[in-house]
């Protein structure tokens, strides 16, 4: 049932479109305020710092969605300084993926001053009373951004990991298990400071001359040859 209301009130004789300056002045106040509160938008990167084997470092970014101002006219937003950048990790295992100049990606900024936090890494107050500024911003990368030329990619059909340049893996040891390892190079080289040893159940086969030292599998000869049930000598070098 609709609610009746005591002519005698005064809230009965409220009318919006004249109070708080009128319905599209009160519809004006609460736009702008809107528009101080930052909450998401795209940026790109236009410098770095620290990076690599490091700790995470910030970036200086441009947001991309320029600025409007009550004439319609169109201006720069200008640049945020020292925005912390994601990196995938957990505890001292991480992904190194840093970003570059150029990049595009995600600006998020947090509802309360983090500069504290940025600076001590533990939990603290916040740095003021600013709310969803441009100065508490976390950037997040990889939207919009052009063809890889270095990847690992996933896909039904496998992993596979892609440089124009080269793969390096370090580690104590290396283990590679698989039913069958197959390689496809112009050439192959096992340089071992100590013993090196191919082992294999079914034999080791080679479509070329295998040589040890000067010694050739294929072609070498044996001194010591003597008709019978004797043995050779060893293989001439």
């Amino acid at each position: 049932m609709p609610q009746s209301f005591d002519n005698n009130s005064p809230l009965s004789h409220l009318n919006i479109n004249h109070s708080l300056g009128g319905a599209a002045e009160f519809n004006a106040l609460i736009t702008n305020l809107m528009s101080k509160m930052q909450t998401i938008t795209l940026v790109k990167v236009v410098a770095l710092s620290e990076g690599g084997i490091a700790p995470v470092g910030t970036v200086d970014v441009m947001p991309m969605v320029q600025m409007l101002d009550g004439a319609d006219n169109v201006y720069s937003a200008g640049q945020i300084f020292s925005v912390p950048y994601f990196r995938l990790q957990g505890g001292a295992n991480a992904i190194i993926c840093d970003p570059v100049v150029g990049d595009i990606g995600l600006c998020a900024f947090a509802s309360r001053d983090i500069s504290i936090v940025k600076r001590n890494k533990a939990e603290s107050a916040p740095g003021s009373r600013r709310q969803y500024d441009w100065n508490d911003g976390l950037y997040i990368g990889g939207f919009l951004n052009g063809v890889p030329q270095q990847y690992i990619g996933f896909s039904n059909g496998g992993i596979v990991i892609h440089s124009p340049t080269s793969i390096t893996l370090e580690a104590p040891a290396i283990n590679l298990q698989a039913s069958s390892v197959t390689t496809k190079t112009g050439s192959f080289a096992v340089n071992a400071s100590k013993t090196a040893q191919f082992t294999g159940g079914a034999g080791i086969s080679s479509d070329g001359d295998v040589q040890a030292g000067s010694v050739s599998l294929k072609n070498h000869t044996h001194n010591g040859v003597v008709t019978g049930g004797g043995n050779t000598g060893k293989p001439n070098s």
